[in-house]
């Protein structure tokens, strides 16, 4: 059978860092305030006049160069972003130009911090279908552009960064020893809407609007959901949590990281943080994490590793890969 295999991975940060102390001068914070409720040290943030695009291609690019593959070669280049350069079109057509693309397709996915688990779904179902053989995924987002920089419970989450995949079509047996993508499961609740969302948009205010969240119930949901995600996925992969290797989760706020780990019983030291130093990036998040984790040698050839995400919506969905 068809697999999608990731065959090269690549990540961009923004050169600016804001740490928690600069932003006690900003806002009624501190950072002991900070570090004790989210886990976060420092964020990285855009400049003036540097865009979702702009990081989105860095990591595109990086990407390419590890699969040793020129952009030309690519099918299809669909970006996850909840914080696009524009309202249309879409910042992955950007992205193709910018490549100097000159075939193929380009599409966002809109599903806010789940957007990397939706859009590896997609790139993966494009490559079964026999519709793409090499499809570029990024996630990439510019979260501080939707902040309200008076509000200390959402502004000292959020930070800016992009990473990507490279996918391309390669041959299975049908079994849990594939390499490649085993499965990805993909839930949504817009009941939960008022939980966690931005206050603008197009069509209601004609304006961007600022993020809105109310933590405690989304930790609750995040964590509830997220497991359920999980298990959902190994079984029907025929594998429990003592076979995984590697947890790469959504870098939301380490306590929601701690309470799914404790929940399932996955061992912290199988569990890859970045929160720390990179904040909440949205669809950024799980290739960033799992970029940090190849940069070190944690995460290895025929490692088994998990990835999820929960975001505004509500949207929620894992992913289970041999790497």
């Amino acid at each position: 059978m068809i697999r999608s295999l990731v065959i090269g991975s690549g990540a961009y940060l923004p050169e600016t860092v804001l740490t928690n102390t600069e932003l006690s001068r900003r806002v009624d914070t501190s950072d002991e305030w900070i570090r004790e409720r989210t886990g976060i040290r420092e964020r990285r943030v855009v400049r003036d006049g540097e865009m979702t695009s702009h990081l989105a291609v860095q990591a595109a690019r990086a990407a390419l160069a590890d699969a040793a593959l020129d952009a030309g070669e690519i099918d299809l280049v669909v970006v996850a972003t909840t914080t696009p350069d524009e309202t249309f079109p879409a910042t992955a057509t950007t992205v193709q130009a910018r490549l100097g693309m000159s075939r193929g397709a380009a599409f966002d996915v809109q599903a806010v911090c789940s957007g990397f688990i939706y859009g590896l779904a997609v790139a993966d179902n494009f490559i079964k279908a026999g519709q793409a053989r090499t499809v570029l995924l990024i996630g990439a987002e510019t979260m501080s552009r939707l902040m309200d920089w008076t509000d200390r419970t959402t502004c000292v989450l959020f930070g800016d960064g992009a990473g990507a995949f490279v996918l391309q079509a390669g041959e299975g047996h049908g079994t849990n020893a594939d390499r490649g993508v085993l499965n990805t499961k993909l839930f949504s609740d817009g009941r939960l809407h008022d939980l966690l969302y931005v206050d603008g948009g197009p069509s209601s205010t004609r304006t961007t609007g600022y993020l809105r969240m109310q933590g405690k119930e989304v930790f609750r949901h995040a964590v509830t959901n997220i497991a359920a995600a999980i298990e959902a996925s190994l079984a029907e992969a025929g594998l429990t949590i003592a076979d995984i290797d590697w947890f790469i989760p959504h870098q939301a706020n380490q306590r929601i990281l701690d309470g799914t780990a404790r929940r399932l019983g996955i061992p912290p030291e199988r569990v890859v943080s970045t929160v720390a130093v990179h904040g909440n990036t949205s669809s950024a998040s799980v290739p960033l994490a799992l970029a940090t984790a190849l940069a070190d040698g944690r995460v290895k050839p025929g490692d088994l590793v998990l990835l999820e995400a929960m975001g505004g919506g509500f949207t929620w969905g894992a992913a289970l890969l041999r790497w």
